[in-house]
């Protein structure tokens, strides 16, 4: 099922599908790894799900709720 990653639950992981957003926002978000075909694993959230911190081949990032609604991934079970 895809869902948005600010959506994924802590705990799960997925595979990105798609990135959206325009210019250096999406450039960003490529330059820290999150591209197509990339696993990612919801490690925790903030009380109010901003920031969401992830780990993507092999570290860890922490984006806003508003970045994370950018990407597209499909739950791994």
């Amino acid at each position: 099922m895809k869902i948005k990653l600010s959506q994924l639950e802590i705990g799960k992981s997925g595979t990105v599908t798609f990135v959206a957003g325009e210019g250096k926002l999406r450039r960003r978000l490529f330059d820290m790894g999150i591209t197509p075909g990339t696993e990612i694993f919801v490690r925790k959230k903030a009380p109010l799900g901003d920031p969401i911190e992830v780990t993507l081949r092999g570290y860890e990032v922490a984006l806003r709720k508003t970045e994370a609604s950018l990407v597209t991934v499909e739950e791994t079970k």
